[in-house]
């Protein structure tokens, strides 16, 4: 028996893609991007001001007409912040809290939504439709009661009170409880329980590798809204030392002095997290906002 090689670069088959046309630029789409632009400019606009505020002199903040090239350019700012606030201490206790609540939601959502979509128990239809409904309940109408019950029952810790109430999201649920739906055939879980796995191996091993791009949007939405927290901190944390950011800084522009260069330097360094998460994470965000939209 002898081996047949085929060359494929001398195959008139050749699979090779044919160039990608331009589309004709309409009226339209001139309109379109400039509607863009617009919309992008005055969103990156108040983040490029921000920045660059950070590194001018107080006097220099409100000149006119206003510069957005700091001249002389400072560090003052930074150094005073790091310097005059406990600022290192609420950076670390928000990053803590932030993460600490966004790894245990993640947890709590897959196994909540895994539950909710695979399996059958009774009351399962009004369960979920409560826990569904409570999205219409206004944040801000929670907060009061949560705050009795926590007192109550004596842990208003500010540790366990900033990141236990809130590691079960509804919204994060549902969103888990939809991918699984979707992506996941029950076939994949019989072949599991076939070789012998329990229920929590096969939700560890076979589910959770499936849902990481839906656990990376969800990560992305629960770490942003966690670190910017402000009404719930407010509410229990009174050691100014173990304020979050959002509170530190706010508390900074509240006092008499309105110290607006701190404040800005503060931001900017506030801002730093967040956009490490987006980017370590971008991919499975867009994954997980796209794959679950259309069914195979």
């Amino acid at each position: 028996m002898t081996a047949t090689t085929i060359d494929i670069r001398d195959s008139g088959q050749a699979t090779t893609r044919p160039p990608r046309r331009r589309r004709p630029l309409t009226i339209g789409r001139t309109v379109l991007y400039v509607v863009l632009t617009v919309i992008a400019a005055i969103v990156v606009m108040p983040l490029v001001w921000t920045l660059s505020t950070s590194f001018k002199e107080r006097g220099d903040m409100f000149a006119y007409p206003p510069s957005l090239v700091p001249s002389p350019a400072t560090l003052d700012n930074y150094r005073n912040l790091l310097e005059q606030q406990p600022f290192a201490e609420w950076f670390f206790t928000t990053v803590i809290v932030a993460s600490v609540s966004t790894v245990l939601a993640a947890f709590v959502c897959a196994l909540a939504g895994f539950g909710f979509a695979m399996y059958r128990f009774p009351g399962k239809n009004l369960l979920f439709s409560l826990m569904f409904g409570s999205l219409a309940v206004p944040y801000i109408v929670v907060l009061l009661p949560l705050f009795v019950v926590l007192t109550q029952v004596g842990l208003t810790e500010p540790f366990f009170a900033m990141i236990v109430p809130w590691i079960a999201p509804a919204f994060g649920i549902f969103m888990m409880r939809q991918y699984i739906e979707q992506t996941i055939p029950m076939e994949l879980l019989e072949a599991g329980r076939s070789d012998g796995c329990s229920e929590f191996t096969i939700f560890l091993r076979i589910v959770v590798p499936i849902l990481r791009p839906a656990l990376g949007a969800l990560a992305v939405w629960n770490f942003i809204n966690s670190y910017n927290q402000f009404l719930w901190p407010l509410m229990i944390v009174s050691d100014p030392k173990r304020y979050t950011l959002a509170l530190g800084l706010a508390n900074v522009y509240g006092a008499q002095s309105r110290q607006i260069d701190l404040v800005m330097a503060g931001a900017v360094l506030a801002a730093v997290p967040s956009l490490i998460v987006f980017v370590l994470l971008r991919k499975q965000l867009l994954e997980g906002l796209t794959a679950g939209s259309v069914k195979s």
